[in-house]
């Protein structure tokens, strides 16, 4: 599958980050005990049941630590896996294969985890994916988030907003420090005007009381309907109609998703793709 991928010059950063944080002055088992110029293959096994991803993480990883390194995949990115599995073999310099095996390990585990939960999710919404849309959330592990982000993608889910920068989001805290919903609205379009700067806005609402503040002075892009039991969700959606994105959020999970759905709402942000999911087990083992 085709799913957008981080920038180059990101990946290698995160990379010689990870591999200063593990190696340091030198992985002093393997230089100990592995001659230098050994080689060797190794294959990487799937010990668990779900959604692959980093395998395109993992050859960036293998090339860094050895420019020779050739890596065979044979299961993509986004592809099920099952117990048993070889996503990829790799065939590079032996010091350099136990340098880069961890943090391969450690990335592609959390990338499939999320990939899979995020995967499970597109399952249950079934046929209305294709009038609402899966987003995750910025309740990511600090500094990965740009890679649990492309896993969330891998498994069929939209991206929100990268970070505070690229999206003004008028939450709970927001409206209640600064006054009221109507006068946060409006300040954040008087700060957009004033620094020239084109961003889209959500606005968060935990009421039909603030629903119709909202509705009242507009100059939004979306609603975020946060914690609405069901029955006051259908009316929420039905009041919006079609003069602002409508998003659900709060008590969203697999056995609540598909309901939530039906209601109309446009899109419904999920926070568990990122911080409830599971690794899947994996382990890359030297082929004798």
């Amino acid at each position: 599958m085709s799913v957008e991928q981080p920038s180059k010059d990101q990946l290698l950063q995160f990379i010689k980050d990870a591999l200063h944080e593990d190696v340091r002055d030198g992985d002093h088992t393997s230089l100990s005990t592995i001659p230098p110029d050994a080689r060797n293959k190794a294959k990487l096994l799937v010990k668990d049941t779900g959604i692959l991803a980093g395998v395109e993480l993992a050859k960036h990883v293998f090339e860094m630590v050895d420019p020779t390194a050739t890596v065979e995949v044979l299961i993509e990115d986004g592809a099920d896996i099952d117990y048993g599995d070889i996503a990829f073999i790799v065939e590079c310099n032996s010091q350099a294969l136990l340098k880069a095996e961890r943090l391969v390990l450690n990335a592609m585990q959390r990338m499939s985890g999320i990939a899979t939960m995020t995967d499970r999710f597109m399952v249950e919404l079934g046929d209305l994916s294709k009038h609402v849309k899966l987003l995750d959330t910025r309740k990511t592990t600090p500094l990965l988030r740009f890679l649990e982000k492309w896993a969330v993608r891998i498994g069929g889910g939209t991206n929100y907003r990268d970070g505070l920068y690229d999206w003004i989001m008028i939450k709970d805290n927001h409206v209640d420090a600064c006054g009221g919903v109507k006068k946060a609205i409006l300040r954040a379009n008087e700060y957009l005007k004033e620094n020239n700067m084109d961003l889209n806005i959500t606005v968060e609402v935990r009421n039909l009381v603030e629903l119709y503040e909202v509705l009242e002075v507009g100059q939004v892009t979306r609603i975020m309907l946060d914690n609405f039991e069901l029955p006051l969700l259908q009316e929420a959606v039905e009041i919006i109609g079609d003069q602002f994105e409508k998003e659900a959020s709060g008590g969203v999970n697999l056995f609540t998703v598909k309901d939530i759905a039906k209601t109309g709402v446009d899109f419904i942000s999920v926070g568990a793709l990122t911080h409830s999911f599971e690794s899947l087990d994996m382990s890359l083992k030297v082929i004798k």
